[in-house]
């Protein structure tokens, strides 16, 4: 078993293709067009859960968290910057300034909040160079656009899972699609491995066992 714990345990690297789109379609495409078309900045927001780190991750080469870096300290050309609500008052300067860089003919420029940009509480410049972004709403896929994404992963790969089983994955275990879909794949390696059935004894006894590396 204890070859089957990246299943579960490691965050899978976010990308383009194991980003599961639901209602976003429109903001996707936009951002994997940024750089290469006259956009200079897209601004996304929306919930926790949505994706909007994911997508940062998945387009950037260096992404900055302004939880973490809340100046924005960064001599990275091409940059994504997430929770920008957090940033502090030299964090918005650098902002500012790399926006009108970009415009300019700089490196483009992801930037995620929380909110629309009038609603955050930074500067008022800073929220107009936002607004004058390509801004989209990130919505999170709803459980039923979930169950079907896994439904889909699982009969690519020739499982048969069952309602009752991906009601459990998504009730015990990471919510958030690339972690679901490596689920998946270890409790397929699992099921041929031990020649057993997915049944709910089965995938509940794999997924605990994956969850508490020293019962392995």
């Amino acid at each position: 078993m204890q070859h089957l714990l990246p299943g579960i345990s490691d965050v899978p690297p976010a990308s383009f293709d194991n980003f599961v789109v639901g209602r976003n379609a429109h903001a996707v495409s936009a951002l994997r067009s940024l750089g290469r078309d006259e956009q200079v900045c897209i601004y996304l927001w929306g919930s926790t859960g949505c994706g909007r780190t994911h997508l940062a991750r998945a387009w950037a080469p260096c992404v900055v968290d302004a939880r973490v870096d809340s100046a924005l300290d960064t001599s990275e050309p091409v940059i994504a910057v997430t929770h920008v609500e957090a940033l502090n008052d030299i964090g918005q300067t650098a902002l500012f300034n790399r926006y009108n860089a970009a415009r300019e003919g700089g490196p483009p420029l992801l930037v995620t909040g929380a909110a629309p940009p009038a609603q955050l509480a930074l500067r008022e410049e800073v929220k107009s160079r936002l607004g004058w972004s390509l801004v989209f709403e990130l919505h999170a896929l709803s459980d039923d656009e979930r169950r079907a994404a896994l439904q889909h992963h699982a009969s690519a790969r020739g499982m048969k899972l069952e309602v009752p089983l991906i009601d459990y994955l998504l009730t015990h275990t990471r919510r958030d699609m690339p972690s679901l879909m490596r689920l998946l794949d270890a409790l397929d390696l699992a099921s041929l491995t031990q020649k057993r059935a997915l049944t709910l004894p089965f995938v509940r006894d794999t997924v605990h066992r994956l969850q508490n590396p020293e019962l392995l």
